[in-house]
């Protein structure tokens, strides 16, 4: 068999509609690489890329001879919709990167995108490369769990390897997967057929956690009959939707791809989507509220907890600059609480300048602006003592940043009586203890400790809380789960549980 020529591809963004647009500077600031740079930050030992793509490439190395042909991996922070030239230039250096000489291409995409001119961009990109490369070449994608999965997107491909975890700890593992698929595929011993069934079944993220009931049922379920059908199944895939992104695709989604026939691959996503549908009144969760949970912190006698932001996580398309349960906690004098990560260059910067040991006013949000996505960060003006100065380039310690460097700009560590607070430059979701560690705190000292993340962080700070001493807070801001808090108008209705008497059957499914 000849040598295979791979063309690798990432563009990867969760969009959250309500968040603001992504521009060309939210890729640069994070991830936008191409050619042999790609490659080259690929192979390093702690890479800035996304796992999945680090994965694929290694194990692509480590099974035999290829030609790897880097084209493009752009990758932002979660945010709104990408601007329209933003999406046209990406897709214009990728299709021209793509020659009719390739046996494959690997995309690393997210799923959850969402352009200013199109509600289903990661459909429209890989449509275009279907459409230019012909049904010759093999198509095989990662995605994360939170995709919003259309039929465009599964009929341009041959193979959709989707995350089974969440908190994402599996991205590495899709990769290897994806790439263990893809030799099969290239040396004939598959010819994969990808089957799709979309649920009018909508539920927020905090709803999809993978270690319980009901869509870890799914998930496990799901592998446990691909192992019985002997072959017959390559990869299953549930998606869990990204509720913000607010498309006509979202729904929960099943995808099957099946070795050599589609029934398989059909029959397998019908009983799973059966499955999930007779159980679709277990995906609503009840949040804590604010008030609650300044009592809770105040209760010297209980265990350590840990808080989620639910309202405000960066890493669904939130500010991370929201102050109100912070403000709450400060006027209720509340000690021996960590607080990360507060997203203020400005105020990183005021503490640098004040100096280590410095007293200073901490002015959060004092650049506050008027959009509409700003109306939840409040400013809040407060003395603090700076505690901690950091460049903010680290290696994720532990959970999905385990090995992967971030550069996560000046930040500091402010005291604000018995409250510390991490203040970082670079908007990221508070997942791994080094957001803490970087400035010698030791989680194990906290009796509380809060953080701007929705649900990953439960994979980062695992070594410390259970589920039962874990709390989400109801918190305002860009990714509240109260859906109805949102003017959601693309979402296909009736769903649920925006609509309790939706009905479907899976001869809805076609």
């Amino acid at each position: 068999m000849k040598t295979p020529r791979v063309a690798l591809v990432g563009l990867k963004l969760e969009s959250n509609r309500f968040s603001r647009p992504a521009e060309m500077d939210d890729f640069l600031s994070l991830n936008l690489l191409e050619g042999e740079a790609l490659m080259e930050e690929a192979r390093k030992p702690t890479p800035t890329l996304a796992k999945e793509f680090v994965a694929f490439v290694n194990a692509m190395d480590a099974t035999g001879d290829w030609v790897p042909v880097p084209t493009l991996l752009a990758a932002s922070h979660p945010l709104g919709p990408i601007r329209q030239n933003v999406f046209k230039d990406f897709c214009d250096k990728i299709l021209g990167a793509l020659d009719s000489n390739l046996d494959a291409v690997y995309l690393c995409l997210h799923g959850a995108m969402v352009a200013e001119h199109l509600d289903d961009p990661d459909g429209e990109l890989l449509a275009r490369i279907r459409d230019k490369l012909g049904l010759g070449v093999r198509i095989v994608i990662t995605l994360d769990l939170h995709a919003n999965i259309s039929d465009k997107m599964c009929a341009a491909v041959d193979l959709v390897c989707g995350y089974r975890t969440n908190p994402h700890v599996d991205m590495a593992e899709r990769g290897q997967e994806a790439a263990f698929s893809l030799r099969r595929i290239l040396a004939g011993q598959a010819n994969p057929h990808v089957a799709h069934i979309k649920l009018p079944l909508a539920p927020a993220s905090v709803a999809l956690l993978t270690a319980k009931a009901p869509y870890g049922d799914l998930i496990d379920f799901g592998q446990r009959r691909q192992a019985e059908l002997s072959g017959a199944i390559m990869n299953v895939s549930v998606f869990g939707n990204f509720i913000f992104s607010d498309v006509p695709e979202n729904g929960i989604s099943v995808v099957v791809t099946a070795t050599r026939r589609f029934e398989a691959a059909m029959n397998l996503a019908t009983e799973i989507a059966n499955m999930a549908w007779s159980r679709r009144h277990e995906f609503v969760r009840d949040l804590t509220s604010i008030a609650d949970a300044v009592q809770i912190t105040l209760d010297e006698d209980r265990q350590p907890v840990i808080f989620s932001e639910a309202g405000d996580n960066p890493g669904g398309g939130g500010s991370g600059r929201t102050t109100d349960l912070l403000s709450e906690l400060i006027t209720a004098s509340a000690q021996d609480v960590f607080y990360g990560s507060f997203f203020d260059p400005e105020l990183a910067e005021d503490a640098h300048r004040a100096g280590l040991g410095a007293m200073m006013t901490a002015h959060f949000n004092r650049n506050r602006g008027t959009q509409v996505w700003e109306q939840w960060d409040e400013s809040l003006e407060v003395e603090a003592e700076v505690v901690g100065l950091s460049d903010g380039d680290v290696v994720g310690r532990h959970g999905m940043l385990e090995g992967r460097r971030m550069h996560l700009g000046t930040s500091a560590l402010l005291r604000i009586d018995g409250i510390h607070v991490v203040v970082i430059s670079d908007r990221a979701q508070t997942s791994d203890p080094i957001f803490f560690e970087m400035f010698g705190l030791d989680i194990a000292d906290a009796h509380t400790v809060i953080v701007k993340s929705r649900g990953h962080f439960r994979a980062g700070f695992d070594i410390w809380f259970s589920h039962e001493r874990t709390f989400e807070i109801d918190t305002a801001g860009l990714t509240s789960p109260v859906l109805d808090r949102w003017d959601f108008t693309r979402i296909p209705r009736p769903s649920y549980p925006f609509d309790q008497d939706t009905r479907w059957s899976s001869e809805d499914a076609g």
